[in-house]
């Protein structure tokens, strides 16, 4: 009995280990398998194109802006076209209500037709008062002829009558000068009177003549054919939330920037590029633009310009400094408008003939960048040598060749991990 527990336990010693390297063998084996899921990658040749995103809107490059008269008063509007309506030149796009100034208007030509009807008695009142005055310088000729002709009775007459013939000619020589002086004071005076009712006229027609041409910039009409691109009312918003567009109904102020015509055959892209990635753009560097709002269609186009200087971006804390990047569009779509916002990849940097994989393709494992090639059932790990990394995409050197697959998630670790 004693000898078969020996044997046994000798089996037992021998067999133990020969099984411990069989599931060794059998694990090993099993984590060089890779699970059907794993999502692989093509390693291609091509050109190599690095990019920057950035975020914008359209924008036009030339428009005209239709503001809210000055100095008219309290401006409601009563008519206003709708936004992305197409309008012709002449057309009237605003309409202010005019009811005040229509009132003011008949106050001011009241005015001027009282300023007509007094400049017209005043002429008539001069013109009997210089009548009187002609008679009387009339009556005072003849008292001056008779005068003289009593004083040529002298030498027939005694000293005396002679003298008092004297002193009544010189009486009405006198008086006839103060006629005659009389006469031109009031026509003086009458044209005095004259001018200044014409004063009065002259301020109440300036009156009736401004009263019409504000009534008359109550409208706002179209200075060229273009589509209506609605501005926003500022005073309309909330402290936190954006401002609405004008509504029939709002009350504008002086100077209000109602809406827009963009010239569409001028739009472009604006965008804001980080201080940090400022120096990797270039003038005429290749844009490719998606509009939020025509998914179906890429557009292209290439950097026209680039502000020298930062505008502080006040969204965040601390806020960003930003460049502003102007985008020329290479051709346009008929659905594109002002203010739509839109996306731009700008080619940055381009590398001719190079060996490209996706960036999830690479990993890193003990300090150096591997990649896992399919080769039939297995993966092999292979160090590669990353030259360059870009948008989603990673140029190597080394240890890889075009056409082979790679794994896009690391087999070995999804193993691991069961």
């Amino acid at each position: 009995m004693t000898s078969q527990r020996g044997t046994l336990g000798r089996w037992t010693l021998r067999i133990l280990p020969a099984l411990v390297l069989l599931a060794g063998a059998y694990g090993m084996l099993r984590s060089k398998r890779p699970p059907s899921n794993v999502p692989t990658a093509a390693v291609v040749r091509g050109e190599f194109v690095d990019y920057s995103q950035l975020r914008g809107e359209i924008e036009a490059g030339k428009s005209v802006v239709l503001s809210a008269p000055s100095n008219t008063g309290d401006l409601q509007i009563i008519q206003l076209a709708k936004n992305g309506a197409a309008v012709k030149k002449g057309d009237v796009v605003v309409q202010f209500d005019p009811t005040d100034l229509m009132q003011r208007l008949q106050q001011s030509q009241t005015e001027l037709k009282q300023a007509d009807a007094q400049i017209e008695q005043t002429r008539a009142l001069g013109r009997l008062k210089q009548e009187q005055d002609k008679t009387d310088v009339a009556k005072g000729k003849f008292d001056v002829e008779r005068a003289r002709l009593d004083a040529s009775k002298q030498e027939i007459l005694s000293v005396i009558d002679g003298e008092k013939s004297k002193l009544t000619l010189a009486d009405a020589e006198q008086k006839q000068k103060q006629l005659e002086q009389q006469l031109s004071s009031d026509a003086t005076g009458s044209d005095a009177d004259v001018n200044s009712r014409k004063l009065r006229r002259d301020k109440a027609k300036y009156d009736v003549d401004h009263r019409l041409k504000n009534i008359e910039n109550m409208k706002l009409a179209a200075p060229v054919d273009g589509m209506v691109t609605l501005k926003q009312n500022f005073r309309a918003g909330g402290p936190f939330g954006s401002s609405p567009e004008w509504h029939v109904g709002d009350r504008a102020w002086s100077g209000a920037a109602i809406l827009e015509l963009p010239d569409l055959s001028t739009l472009r892209v604006t965008a804001q590029v980080d201080e940090t990635d400022r120096g990797r753009l270039k003038i005429g560097q290749q844009v490719s633009i998606r509009v939020d709002a025509i998914p179906d269609k890429e557009l292209q186009g290439s950097v026209e310009d680039i502000s020298p200087l930062t505008k502080p971006d006040f969204s965040s804390f601390p806020p960003a400094k930003n460049f502003s990047v102007t985008i020329k569009l290479t051709a346009t779509d008929p659905r594109l408008r002002p203010g739509m916002s839109a996306s731009a990849r700008v080619a940055v940097d381009r590398l001719p003939d190079s060996i490209m994989l996706p960036a999830e393709a690479v990993f890193q494992k003990s300090g150096h960048s591997v990649a896992y090639v399919l080769r039939g059932s297995t993966y092999e790990e292979r160090t590669v040598t990353v030259a360059r990394r870009g948008s989603g995409q990673v140029v190597v050197t080394g240890g890889l060749q075009a056409g082979d697959k790679v794994a896009t998630r690391d087999p070995f670790a999804e193993n691991q991990s069961r």
